[in-house]
């Protein structure tokens, strides 16, 4: 019997007795209950499993459970989001993500993109659209505001925009990077049909992303080195951070700081002038 073996069956047992069967709706049943929480027969009955295989879990008889079976255990025992990933880290077993993923921005998180300020910050999802920035990252840019909220995508800007797709001094990298990454959220939410959409546009709006794509490049970078040609300030360096915030792991925030003197300067040019202040938008 394993550690991970043990720890599951500890963990089953623990979650399920901290249950109210009365907060769940449950019938009410004649017997006299012995323990805390819900019996074994209610878990089986709530997550479409049999009592035996409960049983078997719960004295840690190492089972492997399927991802299908972890996901109604989580439903069954109400499991927040940190303990429905420790259950599948204790299966070994990967998560399905979200159906839906995130296309607005947190409060909390949109306000610290505006706290970042002067540093030029955004927050995408994990197909590049962008959910909140700030009036330094639309200097360093492009106005968001001023798009349909389909261009408002990274992504899209890097590979469509007749303006934007000149910024990059090292196109090709920059676009390899990214398609790596778009790789990357594709396999890992096969369901999102917004994202595969979004592929097919790439794929027949450019060839550079369709070569690319072609060969399978698979990397997420959380953080790197930009030069851009901006039309106002001149060739700048930008060096560029990734952070993911634990309440929300779909999404990234994206930090962008001066490379050297002569960017620094560039960037505090751009931001003495006048222009949009900061947004929060859907994509």
């Amino acid at each position: 019997m394993t550690t991970h073996t043990v720890e599951l069956a500890a963990f089953l047992r623990t979650r399920r007795e901290r249950l109210d069967p009365d907060d769940l709706g449950l019938p009410s049943r004649r017997q006299v209950r012995r323990t805390p929480g819900l019996r074994r027969e209610e878990v089986a009955e709530l997550a479409g499993i049999s009592v035996d295989y409960i049983v078997r879990l719960e004295q840690g008889r190492g089972l492997r459970p399927s991802a299908e079976v972890v996901e109604a255990l989580a439903q069954a025992l109400r499991l927040s989001p940190v303990e429905r990933s420790y259950l599948f880290n204790l299966t070994r077993q990967r998560p399905r993500n979200p159906d839906k993923p995130a296309t607005t921005a947190p409060p909390p998180l949109a306000r610290l993109v505006d706290d970042l300020s002067p540093l030029p910050a955004m927050l995408v999802n994990h197909r590049y659209d962008l959910l909140a920035w700030n009036r330094e990252l639309t200097k360093l840019l492009v106005d968001f505001d001023t798009l349909p909220p389909s261009q408002r995508n990274a992504m899209w800007l890097c590979l469509l925009h007749p303006e934007i797709r000149e910024y990059y001094v090292d196109r090709e990298r920059v676009v390899r990077e990214g398609i790596a990454h778009l790789r990357a959220a594709w396999s890992a939410y096969p369901e999102d049909r917004v994202l595969t959409d979004l592929i097919a546009e790439f794929t027949t709006g450019d060839e550079d992303f369709a070569r690319l794509w072609a060969e399978r490049d698979i990397q997420v970078n959380g953080r790197g080195h930009k030069v851009l040609r901006h039309p106002g300030a001149g060739v700048l360096a930008v060096d560029f951070e990734v952070l993911t915030p634990l309440e929300d792991p779909d999404q990234r925030l994206v930090i962008f700081r001066p490379a050297d003197a002569e960017s620094q300067s560039a960037l505090d040019r751009l931001g003495a002038g006048s222009g949009p202040a900061s947004a929060e938008g859907a994509a």
